[in-house]
């Protein structure tokens, strides 16, 4: 089963794809895919529209992960994200993909074990749980694989 995890941003929107399987996770992708500030918003949308179905397309996940909004200071970058997050689901369910979202604290405390995590603690135990060696740079693709693994760890507190 694959899952493709979602940091979502306007201008850097991370993406991870994981393979959930026996006797763990596997990454398989990941990235970001950034739009320039210099284009209007709708434009910058269709742009991480494509990107988005581009990867649903090529690895068939079964699940997109998205992490969820719950606050920003700043309005206009709420508004935003909120937007990216609507195309994201909207390419997910074209594509009979389950939908799952969580919050920030869900995702720190299934990959690091406790909600208030930093992103360096978070960076360091998505490496430590996929197996990879050197940081993945910048910081929204690790953000976007601990996504997925929240769903995976998810999954399997469901299935006990």
């Amino acid at each position: 089963m694959f899952v493709l995890g979602i940091d979502p941003g306007l201008s850097r929107c991370g993406y991870g794809v994981i393979k959930i399987g026996k006797p763990k996770e596997k990454a398989v992708s990941a990235g970001v895919i950034r739009t320039s500030p210099n284009e209007v918003t709708s434009v910058r949308l269709f742009e991480i529209r494509n990107e988005i179905r581009t990867l649903i397309s090529e690895y068939r996940p079964e699940v997109v992960a998205i992490e969820r909004v719950l606050f920003q200071r700043n309005v206009k970058t709420a508004v935003s994200v909120s937007q990216v997050i609507g195309v994201i689901m909207v390419e997910a369910l074209d594509a009979d993909c389950e939908i799952a979202e969580y919050s920030p604290t869900e995702v720190k405390l299934a990959v690091a074990g406790y909600g208030g995590a930093q992103k360096a603690e978070i960076q360091t135990m998505v490496q430590l749980l996929l197996g990879i060696e050197k940081k993945l740079d910048p910081v929204d693709a690790a953000d976007a694989l601990a996504v997925a693994l929240c769903y995976s760890a998810n999954r399997s507190m469901v299935a006990r």
